[in-house]
């Protein structure tokens, strides 16, 4: 099982949508040559900020296997896999590993909440993905965004499952992001810290972060690429610099309601040229103007627009 390097920036891409909400393949093509040209460590797809939940699963399973091809091995290709039910998660592992996936990012499921201790269901569940053979990325988040932070007697006994090489750490809560980074360099085995806080990802990174697996990452790319090599070289001038645009862009995008974030990126990345159209699929709905407007002005203020 070969283990991929996720030490940098991983971008959660997008979807294209038509304006009838199919998927536009042509445009993911020149959106996913756009990321890999600007240098990130890997890319993700199926994830959350590429709309997963509203995806059917053959186009999950096309969405994949056409990006592993027009990547070509370039950067590793992360899929996002989850299941309320285990044998359904477990086919679905399956595909993505046959389809060419160098990884599986395991989405927390609402049977989770709850946990104490050594959490029976979050541990079996994950043992049977760990069958399947294809490199894990673990993915604690807050619960107000409908996930869950594993208690640490949980994760522990994840950490030890053999394909699992990463945890993605979304809770958004600083001080829980350094107590996972504690645990995590109290075990014998080593695996990769991923911040998925898109509201600290520099400070993550000065905390002890490995890499990023974002959705903020779909935007402004080579901005978080450099940001994060220069923290990494302890260049914090740069860092610092880098991070004076991309914080309040990152604020726009992630402002309340959070699940309009996707509308946000693509509204960006449609005025940067990179999308022919900001269209989600429902029930997600689009920006209003005054989303618009608030997305345009953090462009400019970036300068992000051409």
């Amino acid at each position: 099982m070969r283990r991929p390097d996720l030490a940098g920036l991983v971008p959660a891409i997008v979807t294209p949508m038509n304006d009838d909400f199919t998927v536009d393949f042509a445009a993911l093509e020149r959106y996913v040559e756009w990321v890999v040209a600007q240098g990130p460590a890997a890319i993700a797809v199926n994830t959350d900020a590429g709309e997963g939940p509203h995806l059917s699963r053959e186009e999950k399973r096309r969405i994949l296997a056409a990006v592993v091809g027009w990547v070509g091995g370039r950067v590793p290709v992360v899929s996002g896999v989850g299941a309320p039910a285990t044998a359904d998660a477990v086919e679905l592992a399956g595909e993505a590993r046959d389809l060419g996936a160098d990884a599986i990012l395991c989405f927390p499921i609402t049977a989770f909440r709850g946990a104490t201790g050594k959490d029976p269901v979050i541990i079996a569940y994950h043992e049977a993905l760990a069958s399947v053979g294809v490199p894990m990325i673990l993915f604690t988040l807050q619960p107000d965004l409908g996930g869950v932070d594993y208690p640490p007697e949980t994760l522990a006994e994840l950490v030890r499952l053999d394909p699992v090489v990463a945890i993605k750490e979304a809770t958004f809560d600083a001080l829980a992001f350094q107590r996972t980074k504690a645990l995590l360099h109290s075990l014998e085995k080593r695996i990769t810290l991923l911040t998925g806080n898109d509201n600290f990802i520099l400070e993550s990174f000065i905390l002890g972060a490995d890499g990023a697996l974002i959705g903020f990452g779909a935007i402004a790319t080579e901005m978080q690429v450099k940001m994060i090599a220069a923290v990494k070289a302890k260049d914090y001038e740069t860092a610092f610099k880098l991070n004076e645009t991309l914080a309040p862009l990152a604020d726009v995008m992630f402002a309340r309601p959070v699940r309009d974030y996707r509308a946000r990126l693509k509204e960006g990345l449609r005025l940067q040229g990179v999308l022919p159209r900001a269209t989600v699929r429902p029930p997600l709905l689009p920006l209003d103007a005054e989303g618009a407007r608030r997305v345009r002005e953090a462009m400019e203020k970036g300068g992000l627009l051409p």
